[in-house]
Formats: C-alpha cells, sequence, structure tokens
C-alpha cells in the first residue's frame, strides 16, 4: 500500500511540474513531421507568433500533397486529426477540466451524466460560433474556461458525490469551452465547399480526444483503488488522489484565468 501511494504522489508531482510550466496552445507541425499540411503548418505557426493571429480570409485553402483541392473524405479525415490533436496533447486546459469531471464521479453514472452534457454544451457552441452565428472574443472566453476549471476542481473538494446542479454547471461550462473550440477552427484554412464537414470531423476529433482521456484516467484510477483497497472511492482513494488532484487542477486553472485576464 505504501508503494502505492508513493506511485500515486510520484504521479501528481509530475503533473504539477508539467502544468505549472506547460502553456496551453496548439503546436502540431513538429520538426520533420511529413503527415499534415505544408501549408496548414505554416498557417498555424503565424497563428502562434507574437504577431498574433490570422484572419480565415486570409488562410490558405487545404490542399493534399499533390496541390488539388481535398476531397470530402480527405477533409474529414484531416479534422478529425486535428480534433485529436487540439486535445492530445496540445488542450491541457480542456484536459484539465475533463478530470475534473472525473475525479467528482464516484459512480459510473455520474460521470455519463457530466460527460453528456459538457458535450452537447460544447457541440452547440462550436457549431454557433463556428458559423458566424455567435461571435465570442476570445480576450473574455480564454480566462472563462480558466475559469471553469478552477471552480469544478474546487467544487471537488467540498462534495465527495455529484451534487444535483452539477450537471447544470457543467452544460452552462461546456458552452464556454465550445467557444474556445471555435476560436481555434475558426482560424484554420477550410476547404471551399467543405465547412460542415470539416466543422463535423473536427467535432468527432474533439471528442475522440476526451475520451481517450477519460478512458486513461478510468484505467489509472481503477488502478489505484484496488492498490489503495478502497473500491467505492470514498475513503483512501478521495483523501490521496481525489483531493490533492483537485487542489492542483484548481489552482492551474485560477493561475491561468489571472494571467490571460491580465492584458
Amino acid at each position: 500500500m505504501r508503494k502505492s501511494l508513493r506511485y500515486s504522489l510520484l504521479l501528481i508531482t509530475l503533473l504539477a511540474s508539467y502544468v505549472v510550466l506547460a502553456h496551453p496552445e496548439d503546436d502540431f507541425c513538429a520538426p520533420g513531421d511529413d503527415s499534415m499540411d505544408p501549408a496548414l503548418c505554416a498557417a498555424l505557426a503565424e497563428l502562434n507568433s507574437a504577431e498574433g493571429k490570422l484572419q480565415q480570409t486570409d488562410m490558405p485553402s487545404v490542399r493534399d500533397e499533390f496541390g488539388n483541392e481535398r476531397s470530402i473524405g480527405s477533409t474529414a479525415a484531416l479534422y478529425i486529426t486535428i480534433g485529436v490533436r487540439h486535445i492530445l496533447p496540445d488542450g491541457l486546459d480542456h484536459i484539465l477540466f475533463v478530470l475534473a469531471i472525473f475525479l467528482a464521479s464516484v459512480r459510473f453514472r455520474a460521470l455519463i451524466i457530466q460527460v453528456s452534457a459538457f458535450t452537447v454544451a460544447h457541440t452547440m457552441t462550436l457549431a454557433l460560433a463556428a458559423s458566424g452565428v455567435i461571435t465570442p472574443s476570445p480576450a473574455v472566453v480564454e480566462p472563462l474556461i480558466a475559469l471553469t476549471i478552477g471552480f469544478v476542481a474546487v467544487e471537488n473538494l467540498f462534495f465527495k458525490e455529484m451534487t444535483k446542479w452539477r450537471p447544470a454547471v457543467v452544460f452552462g461550462f461546456g458552452l464556454v469551452h465550445g467557444m474556445g473550440f471555435a476560436g481555434f477552427f475558426g482560424d484554420l484554412g477550410l476547404p471551399s465547399g467543405q465547412f460542415w464537414s470539416a466543422l463535423i470531423s473536427f467535432n468527432v476529433g474533439v471528442e475522440i480526444g476526451q475520451l481517450a482521456v477519460i478512458v486513461a484516467a478510468a484505467i489509472l484510477g481503477f488502478g489505484l483503488r484496488r492498490a489503495l483497497h478502497d473500491p467505492t472511492g470514498a475513503r483512501q482513494y478521495r483523501q490521496f488522489v481525489v483531493l490533492p488532484s483537485s487542489a492542483l487542477i484548481g489552482f492551474v486553472g485560477f493561475w491561468w484565468a489571472i494571467v490571460r485576464f491580465i492584458p
């Protein structure tokens, strides 16, 4: 048991080092990575530069390796990949929010309810914002996303199980996260006439990334519960895993909120 506790504390320490030093930004194109379009890589590199973000009208069309405009199937595959990568490994803020939801879910039913509420909400605002129906400001959305992380994590410290209001809170916060997804999606170059194909595929990729995070957390959580001889997760698991992890996530969320509010 002591050995298992040392492993869990080591895992939390490593996570702390990563999240405090990391900055949640998108960087898809590693040197030597030829899986992405050169034009799209160049555009994404410029998006992350200090010169500021490009407008969608300034972005080049997404084309295949032969210079031809992509087919619907090729576009779908590309934007699923982009959606997954937006979560893994580049969406650290969204990963922490999903982990905070997971840590609050002692029962599987509670986890399903919260994840479903989050998915429906961010899908709605992603579609509305990406299609131009609403135009949220990144200067407002990004700090709010950080605050949602901090709020959910801190709530985990005071309540052992999902509260009655948690699904509504997660739904509301999901609307905010959807605006964040839309801000990134809107900066990508889109093939002409394939907006909805790209949008739906991007959202599918996001869901795959989030599901991967939940599955990994569930496997790790199950192993820690067994090691701690706490199958319900209400005692040692909460004391040594849920509470310190939630405190760490809450600290990072509120810290990001402060940093993002500062001009």
